[in-house]
């Protein structure tokens, strides 16, 4: 989630707005925009499907972790959970122009956390904040904090205590209690490497009730397990809403060729480009780091570029190998414009290239939060290099916008990108 306001970039084509489109300008062969669209929640469906697959796994890996705590059964539900975010990550282009999808991902990608909500937290981490009074409330440890004057019954722990009580307490976004990243940092635990490399480093035994690290190990059993099975839940809710019938489809297909552009160009903007590489890299700051516990932020960014390409080409590639394909936003452009469908694939390609290198270089040791750390100038050199594909890709977006006569449409933009100084203030 960003943490700065939204600056929108206005992109223009004649006078209609984005839910009134001109027709596209195409030639003969093109399919319809209703064929494009029908293709798209194709493969929003297909990728919330496997996202749900992968939630099940891990919740029957965190089951297998609580049954028999071991180095190799954390391990376990760890590689679950990295093996979950794939298809994961390619579906986070859906959020943007859609208001079903973004309402919905709050619960389960939103970022960065204060983890001293949940659980227990290293001395640095410090014992409180000015901006957040739930900072280090640490309701693992307690059954009936009361903080600020308000007192909460967590005495079990609950889908409904972490959804309905604990999300985004007292209306603070850095209060995030379900989702992905509460799984991540129950899993990991704090990374207290700074840029320096390592990833978080929690012990089996803070799972194991007899030979107990941590302290209330059953609670944070019961946690993790809650907070997996509101994934699950969410998931679910989801593919619901992508079915025919769905609201999430039910929109896209209003929106129409909008929709779908929108979430190319914000997520490739304002996003990826601003709010989770460049700030980080501004401020050298592995907290600005998306998988910040588990160093799995290069796969994290690699499948957002991936799932920016799918849209665009009508296809998506299942876990299994099976391809979800058909009309699309390429062949669109290519039957009216077929310089401009190459220029936006080789710019789609060329991003994709640029996060492939971060990635290797991420696997071969040097993981992204290093990467940004103040003085490397070849990992700089990795990341900036990535930030610049994506702008040039985005530029290519606003010219198929432009191209298929589609009107107005707003991407998200950011500070980090747009007004650099006023990342400082």
């Amino acid at each position: 989630m960003s943490r700065f306001p939204w600056l929108c970039l206005a992109i223009v084509a004649g006078t209609l707005s984005a839910a009134e489109p001109a027709p596209p300008k195409t030639g003969s062969n093109a399919p319809t925009a209703e064929a494009v669209v029908t293709q798209y929640a194709a493969i929003a469906l297909a990728g919330y499907e496997d996202a749900l697959a992968g939630a099940r796994a891990l919740g029957r890996s965190i089951d297998a972790l609580a049954a028999g705590p071991t180095p190799r059964t954390l391990a376990a539900a760890r590689q679950a959970w990295i093996d979950a975010r794939v298809p994961y990550m390619q579906t986070e282009v859906l959020r943007f122009g859609n208001p079903v999808v973004d309402a919905w991902e709050g619960r389960v990608n939103a970022w960065p956390l204060d983890e001293g909500l949940i659980d227990y937290v290293d001395a640095s981490y410090g014992s409180e904040s000015d901006a957040n009074a739930w900072y280090a409330a640490n309701l693992i440890a307690q059954t009936r904090p009361r903080i600020g004057g308000r007192e909460i019954d967590a005495t079990t722990i609950t889908p409904k205590l972490l959804s309905e009580t604990l999300h985004e307490i007292g209306g603070i976004e850095a209060n995030v209690a379900t989702g992905y990243h509460a799984i991540e940092f129950l899993l990991w635990g704090q990374d207290l490497n700074g840029t320096g490399p390592g990833a978080g480093q929690r012990p089996a035994t803070d799972f194991d009730l007899e030979r107990c690290t941590g302290g209330h190990c059953q609670r944070r059993v019961d946690y993790l397990r809650a907070a997996v099975a509101l994934l699950i839940a969410d998931l679910e809710e989801a593919v619901v809403d992508w079915k025919p019938g769905g609201a999430a489809r039910a929109h896209a297909q209003q929106a129409g060729l909008a929709s779908m552009l929108t979430g190319m160009g914000s997520l490739s903007y304002g996003e990826l480009a601003g709010e989770r590489m460049k700030l980080g890299l501004i401020l050298h700051d592995p907290e600005e780091e998306h998988d910040c516990f588990s160093d799995n932020t290069h796969n994290s960014h690699f499948y957002n570029q991936i799932g920016i390409r799918n849209v665009y080409l009508g296809r998506y590639r299942r876990p299994g190998g099976a391809a979800v394909e058909g009309p699309s936003l390429s062949d669109l452009v290519k039957a009216g414009d077929p310089a401009l469908d190459r220029e936006m694939r080789s710019r789609l390609d060329a991003t994709v290239e640029a996060m492939t290198v971060l990635k290797r270089r991420a696997e071969r040791g040097e993981r992204y939060d290093q990467m940004i750390g103040e003085g490397n100038r070849d990992g700089h050199a990795v990341v900036q290099a990535a930030i610049d594909r994506l702008i040039e890709q985005t530029r290519s977006i606003e010219r198929v916008v432009a191209a298929l006569g589609i009107g107005r449409i707003e991407i998200e933009g950011s500070d980090s990108l747009d007004q650099p100084a006023a990342v400082f203030e």
